[in-house]
């Protein structure tokens, strides 16, 4: 197909909008306009890459797997690393919503940091992020996305604490470096092994294969190779969920995520929904052959899903800043895709990382409209009544809200359903005394009531109430963002953002109505991504064991939205007011994550910081300094002992070598002298 040579577009514009950001962004920014052609240089790449993706999408076959070669990369003895990219069903659905979602984000940007004075800067990383990333989903081989997969680390870092000046979003962006460094070392362990089992087992190679970590040319072998060895299979596939754990923040590396929200809002809607958060499902799909030869990591890929999904919908109750809950709910939702990986069903977990990417973008570019509003306050506590105000804003995330609650023929809807039948119907994932599949399922199904609940919570609190509750702040009160202090007072009037940023809130409000249905009409998506992640499942049986799951998930739904409809339908209710003495204590330890986050971060920056004062006393002073240092200044006057005949001149030379000689004829003499 001559149109996949033009993958290399995709990938090399955003790289091109990054250097020009990078390069020419300061001076072009300082011209008249500056902004907005910058902001135009920032979003044409990513819009271009975009209908690039959908041209080579649209003639693809839903079977076809093409491979195209780039540069020779490494090539070593006989092992070969080509520089190339796949482009098969799984590789295009990312790159559809990579920069499909992504250019919506940079749209929306574009007027959401429009006053900030780091403007290019701020592009040439997010034209990198997306970069990174594509190279993650299109490399044909491990090393490849390795590259993509620390090239989005990386930039996460730069993004997260864009307000670097601000030691609240340093510590975020740290946060969020040094805990997916701990998955990456699982990761990095997991390729490790898969080298040593393809090396250690040539038989099962293609004869005369050199591109042995190439895909096409690794998967088959090492599926072969692991259907003989479980317990090698079981440790593979535990170290790369190692690596899609930090990634996409599984328990317990889930904590980097909430405080990635100290980054800009268009950043939360990028790696919340289209991109970074989702690289661990990716990585479970591509190397689905090695979970099919261990139902062990199997299951435990699927209960920590649900162990996850549920522990964050239940702290998602105990916040009060509207992007952290959508936080928690990223969390939550990723505990859903794992869920149905773990159960062997891989496309449907591709589904709702797809339906997820509609709804999560749009519902934080939303709440991001909700915080440009208000002055930049982010306190739900401080809402109320604003449907009137911004009546863009609240029809587009009600649409957003209808999604992620799971309301029939929104795209929420199909693909939780089919995450809870994939799991209720899976055998994958379980050992000889328990169904591990068949308990997340049901555990999914509670925390899809919980997510309906949270959700209206946090509408209710915004959009609705008997009070326009900012009215009753004092003049004084402010909120920090960022480097940016706002004020809001009484005399405040929340307003509509601009047509920039509505235009991508509407085509996302579309996609979320429509887009679950049009997947899943004729099992259009589950036919699509077949090839690419077959798993242990068929077709998924939404209705298994007679279980009536469509009452069930319609009657989880309503049960969640009529719970928080009827506590927060008059607003903020007294437990939940400003004066947090009176909260008790369930929601204190919703609010602070029941201690784990501190318990973490006490254990390993305040632990770390323990045993390196204890190595410095003990060691670096004690031994180093002590036996170290004494054995340096023996040297040091041996030296100096050396250094007093090492004077440079020639008759002192002489002499210590006539010393020496006669020295040495003196030994002679007595040796000789003894041995008679």
């Amino acid at each position: 197909m001559q149109e996949t040579r033009l993958i290399w577009l995709t990938l090399g514009l955003p790289i091109l909008g990054f250097l020009i950001q990078a390069l020419f962004g300061r001076s072009l920014q300082a011209a008249p306009g500056g902004k907005k052609l910058l902001g135009i240089l920032a979003v044409l790449p990513i819009a271009i890459a975009f209908a690039v993706g959908v041209l080579i999408t649209k003639n693809l076959d839903a079977g076809a797997s093409n491979v195209v070669e780039g540069v020779p990369w490494i090539n070593v003895a006989g092992f070969s690393v080509p520089f190339e990219l796949r482009i098969d069903p799984l590789s295009m659905t990312m790159v559809l919503i990579i920069t499909g979602i992504g250019s919506l984000i940079h749209l929306y940007a574009t007027g959401y940091m429009v006053a900030e004075k780091d403007f290019g800067r701020f592009f040439a990383y997010l034209n990198l992020f997306i970069a990174a990333m594509l190279i993650l989903v299109l490399g044909n081989n491990l090393l490849l996305l390795f590259i993509g997969w620390e090239g989005v680390g990386l930039c996460s870092y730069l993004l997260i604490g864009f307000w670097y000046e601000d030691l609240e979003n340093a510590k975020a962006a740290n946060k969020a470096f040094i805990v997916n460094r701990i998955g990456d070392w699982g990761l990095t362990l997991g390729m490790f092994l898969i080298v040593a089992a393809l090396v250690t087992n040539p038989e099962a190679m293609t004869p005369g294969a050199t591109r042995v970590l190439s895909y096409d040319v690794m998967l088959p072998a090492l599926g072969d190779i692991l259907a003989k060895q479980p317990a090698l299979a079981t440790a593979i596939g535990l170290l790369l969920f190692v690596g899609a754990c930090g990634k996409s923040a599984q328990f317990p590396l889930y904590i980097w995520l909430p405080d990635a929200m100290a980054g800009p809002t268009p950043v939360s809607a990028l790696i919340h929904a289209a991109t970074m958060v989702t690289s661990g499902v990716v990585l479970l799909n591509r190397m689905h052959v090695v979970f099919e030869a261990s139902p062990v990591a199997s299951a435990v890929v699927c209960a920590v899903g649900a162990f996850t999904a549920m522990f964050a919908a239940v702290i998602a109750f105990g916040q009060t800043d509207i992007k952290k809950v959508l936080a928690y709910s990223t969390v939550s939702q990723l505990g859903f895709m794992f869920v149905a990986c773990g159960a062997g069903a891989y496309w449907v977990g591709m589904f709702h990382v797809t339906t997820h990417a509609f709804f999560k973008a749009l519902l934080f570019l939303g709440a991001g409209a909700v915080i440009h509003a208000m002055a930049h306050e982010q306190d739900m506590r401080n809402y109320g009544k604003l449907a009137k105000y911004i009546p863009v804003t609240f029809a587009t995330m009600l649409v957003g809200w209808a999604a992620i609650s799971g309301i029939p023929l929104l795209s929420g809807f199909f693909s939780k359903e089919a995450v809870i039948g994939s799991a209720l119907a899976g055998k994958h994932a379980q050992t000889d005394a328990v169904n591990v599949s068949q308990l997340a399922g049901y555990v999914c199904l509670a925390v899809a009531l919980l997510t309906a609940m949270y959700m209206t919570r946090l509408m209710f609190l915004t959009f609705f109430g008997s009070k326009e509750r900012w009215r009753d702040i004092a003049p004084s009160h402010g909120h920090e963002d960022g480097d940016h202090h706002h004020a809001l007072d009484a005399n405040h009037k929340p307003h509509e953002v601009p047509f920039s940023m509505q235009f991508p809130l509407i085509v996302l409000a579309v996609l979320s109505a429509f887009g679950g249905w049009y997947l899943s009409s004729g099992d259009r998506f589950q036919n699509w991504l077949a090839s690419s992640t077959q798993g242990v499942l068929g077709k998924v049986e939404l209705h298994p064991h007679n279980i009536p799951l469509l009452q069930l998930s319609i009657g989880a739904a309503t049960i969640g939205i009529v719970a928080g409809a009827i506590t927060y339908f008059k607003g903020l209710p007294k437990t939940e007011d400003w004066d947090e003495s009176k909260w008790s204590g369930l929601r204190v330890g919703m609010s602070n994550q029941f201690g784990f986050d501190k318990l973490m971060v006490q254990s390993a920056v305040d632990g770390g910081r323990e045993l390196t004062n204890n190595l410095d006393h003990s060691v670096d002073r004690g031994l180093m300094d002590g036996i170290g240092v004494g054995s340096g200044q023996a040297a040091t006057w041996l030296g100096g002992l050396i250094r007093l005949v090492q004077n440079g001149f020639i008759r002192m030379y002489a002499l210590v070598m006539l010393l020496g000689a006669v020295l040495l004829l003196t030994w002679l003499i007595v040796f000789l002298g003894g041995s008679k």
